[in-house]
């Protein structure tokens, strides 16, 4: 099939249906559609087919490469507050772990909205949100999608950032 936006031929194109018409595009075109945006007027946005072949020739590799590294339990960007990087290796920050902690237990065992607990903590609401979210903090990595065991060691009990999970769904509904 043919990429309806760039005119790249394989068998990986993807369908979309958009207004019950169907489109193909390479998983480059596909990965830049952007959300809530007419999908013929995108794909009238020509781009030549050259610029987008040196971003096809390192897609595969590089993506392919950080999802290895992510199986493998290795940090995949920038250290989480509470974490520091020694060596290519993740190792928690002791002054930092306290305050990862406390995070947790003041949003668990308190009725404390998300933008007093980010007050009281000195971050912005959606760092507190991220902190609450990030498997790093279970000893665990997460990437496109797929959760590995990390080679890091843990902040945080399954079990309590489970409860803060159930818990933030509530709130965000």
């Amino acid at each position: 099939m043919k990429c309806e936006k760039c005119s790249y031929e394989s068998e990986e194109n993807s369908k979309l249906v958009f207004n019950e018409k169907e489109f193909y595009l390479c998983s480059i075109c596909r990965h830049f559609l952007p959300e809530n945006i007419h999908v013929e007027g995108y794909l009238n946005e020509k781009i030549p087919l050259n610029i987008l072949d040196s971003f096809r020739k390192h897609q595969s590799k590089g993506i392919e490469g950080m999802k290895a590294k992510a199986k493998q339990g290795k940090i995949m960007s920038r250290p989480a507050f509470g974490y520091k990087l020694i060596n290519k290796e993740l190792v928690v920050n002791e002054g930092e772990k306290l305050k990862v902690e406390k995070i947790f237990l003041d949003f668990l065992n308190n009725e404390i909205s998300l933008n007093q607990l980010s007050k009281t903590h000195g971050f912005s609401v959606n760092g507190v949100k991220k902190i609450l979210k990030n498997f790093t903090y279970i000893g665990k990595v997460k990437f496109d999608g797929h959760i590995s065991q990390g080679n890091h060691q843990a902040i945080i009990s399954p079990e309590i950032f489970n409860k803060v999970q159930k818990k933030l769904e509530t709130i965000e509904r």
